[in-house]
C-alpha cells in the first residue's frame, strides 16, 4: 500500500489542511476496519482516506479520525485525487467516489480538484438558549451573534453546526471549552462546530472566514474542512448572500498558522461543489501486514 501526506486546499507546502491517502493497488484487497483505524491513528492527522479502484473511474473510499471512521472527508477527497492526478496520472475529466454518504462526482482539473456535495438541509435551528450553550463554550454569548444570521445545524454529507459571530475579532478570540462542545456534539448528534464572520467587500462580494471544531471526533481544530464549508455555502446562499454560477472563496486555517483557501459553487439547479489545490509533501509504503 502505498501512502502519502498530502496538504489540502492551499498550493504552498506546510499550509492547508493534512491528510493521509492510503492507495491500494489493483491486487490489494481493503484492510480490515482495525488495521484502517491503527494507520489513522498512527498517522494522527484530522483525517486518513483509503482509495481503491473498483472500476474503471469509480473510486471506493473509507474515512478515518484518529479515533473512529466517518462517512464524508472533503479536503481528504481533495488530497486523494490530487494524488491519483499527479502520481498515478488520472487525466483531467469526472470520476465517482463511492462513499458511506453517497456516491458523490469528482471532478479532476490541472488547477483545482471539485466534488459535489450531497443535498443540502438545514436539519434544526435552535433556539436563543440552545443556541447560548455554543456561544458559551467558547467564553462567547449571544450578543456575539449577527442579528440577520440565525445558528443552526445543517448538512451537505455530514451534520454541523453553523455558528456565526459578528466580526473577525470576536472569531480569532473564541476559546473552547472542548468537554462541553464534546457534550453538546452528542447531544445533538453532530459532527462539530463550524464558527464563521462575513465582510462585504468594495466589490460587492462577501469575504467569509471561518474555524471548524470537531473534538467529539478527536479534532480539537481543522484548518480546512469541505464538508463543512459545502453546509455554509448552503446556508448562505438560502439566506441570500451567495449567488449561483459563482466561485465563492472561504479562508479558514488563520489563527491555527495553516491558512487554506477553499472555493465553492453552487449550480443553476441548487447543486454544490466545493474545490481546492492541494500539495504532496511526503509519500511511502505501509510495510506492516493486514493481519491485526
Amino acid at each position: 500500500m502505498e501512502a502519502f501526506i498530502v496538504d489540502a486546499f492551499t498550493d504552498k507546502n506546510f499550509c492547508g489542511n493534512q491528510a493521509g491517502v492510503v492507495l491500494l493497488a489493483e491486487e490489494e484487497s481493503i484492510p480490515a476496519d482495525e488495521y484502517m483505524q491503527y494507520v489513522a491513528a498512527e498517522l494522527r492527522f484530522s483525517e486518513t482516506v483509503f482509495v481503491k479502484e473498483i472500476e474503471t473511474g469509480i473510486f471506493h473510499m473509507r474515512y478515518f479520525t484518529p479515533t473512529g471512521e466517518i462517512d464524508l472527508c472533503g479536503h481528504a477527497t481533495i488530497s486523494a485525487f490530487t494524488v491519483l492526478h499527479k502520481e498515478k496520472s488520472l487525466p483531467e475529466g469526472n470520476y465517482n467516489a463511492v462513499t458511506k454518504a453517497g456516491i458523490l462526482l469528482i471532478t479532476v482539473e490541472n488547477s483545482k480538484i471539485w466534488m459535489d456535495m450531497t443535498e443540502g438541509q438545514e436539519k434544526h435551528r435552535f433556539t436563543k438558549e440552545e443556541a447560548q450553550e455554543f456561544y458559551r463554550a467558547y467564553g462567547l454569548d449571544l450578543t456575539d451573534c449577527p442579528m440577520e444570521l440565525s445558528p443552526c445545524i445543517v448538512s451537505t454529507g455530514l451534520d454541523d453546526v453553523l455558528l456565526p459571530v459578528e466580526n473577525i475579532k470576536i472569531l480569532n478570540r473564541a476559546l473552547q471549552n472542548r468537554d462541553e462542545i464534546i457534550k453538546l456534539s452528542q447531544k445533538y448528534q453532530v459532527i462539530g462546530v463550524h464558527m464563521f464572520t462575513m465582510k462585504e467587500e468594495s466589490n460587492g462580494s462577501i469575504e467569509v472566514h471561518c474555524r471548524n471544531f470537531a473534538p467529539v471526533c478527536g479534532i480539537d481544530e481543522e484548518a480546512a474542512t469541505g464538508t463543512s464549508n459545502g453546509a455554509l455555502t448552503y446556508y448562505l446562499w438560502k439566506n441570500g448572500f451567495y449567488m449561483q454560477n459563482e466561485v465563492n472563496h472561504l479562508i479558514q486555517g488563520e489563527v491555527m498558522g495553516k491558512p487554506s483557501d477553499i472555493y465553492s459553487f453552487i449550480d443553476k439547479d441548487g447543486k454544490i461543489r466545493i474545490g481546492g489545490n492541494a500539495m504532496i509533501t511526503m509519500k511511502g509504503h505501509l510495510t506492516a501486514p493486514y493481519i491485526i
